[in-house]
């Protein structure tokens, strides 16, 4: 009974796309001897705006990216995406050493992003957009630092509402 309402839950759900983005063989010392392990970092996503990154470990590709996807699925968030596919506004996110610039761009542009942001951005359903990777080239810290600045951004009707302000003044718009 469990198993049958566990599947209508799944297909409630959208198809999420889910892409692998680094695999890293760590190996731990022991008295044996050392002991091989493996890590996978996974973005998923729907491509309409909600987006996740995780983590597995285990001694096999396919269980730690298994894993990982299922890490990914529990810490899936909301990003508020333009009418023309792109960031609402400029933000810098941080994550260790890995700090990731994230700026809106104009329709045709594209995603200008290394390997480990392009992925995250293409599956949040972002179109437009220019990136640039600043500190660190670990894929790990830049893809959460990556995910810390998409948390960050915020709606602009929502920055509106809070100021008691068309979405028009808050740009510095004039109003016709």
């Amino acid at each position: 009974m469990a198993r049958n309402n566990n599947r209508q839950q799944e297909s409630a759900v959208p198809e999420l796309q889910e892409r692998v983005v680094f695999i890293n063989r760590v190996a731990k010392t022991v008295k044996g001897g050392r002991r091989m392990q493996l890590s996978a970092l996974v973005v998923v996503g729907d491509g309409n705006g909600r987006v996740g990154v995780g983590m597995g470990k285990s001694a096999e590709v396919p269980s730690a990216i298994k894993k990982a996807v299922e890490d990914a699925k529990k810490n899936m968030f909301s990003v508020p995406i333009t009418a023309e596919g792109t960031v609402p506004h400029e933000i810098m996110g941080e994550f260790g050493a890995g700090r990731v610039l994230i700026k809106p761009a104009v329709p045709g542009t594209g995603v200008m992003a290394g390997g480990p942001v392009r992925a995250i951005m293409e599956l949040a359903g972002v179109k437009n957009v220019i990136t640039k990777s600043l500190g660190t080239s670990n894929a790990m810290n830049i893809v959460k630092a990556a995910a810390e600045g998409l948390k960050g951004l915020e709606n602009p009707q929502d920055v509106a509402n809070r100021r008691d302000l068309s979405v028009a003044q808050v740009f510095g718009w004039k109003e016709q």
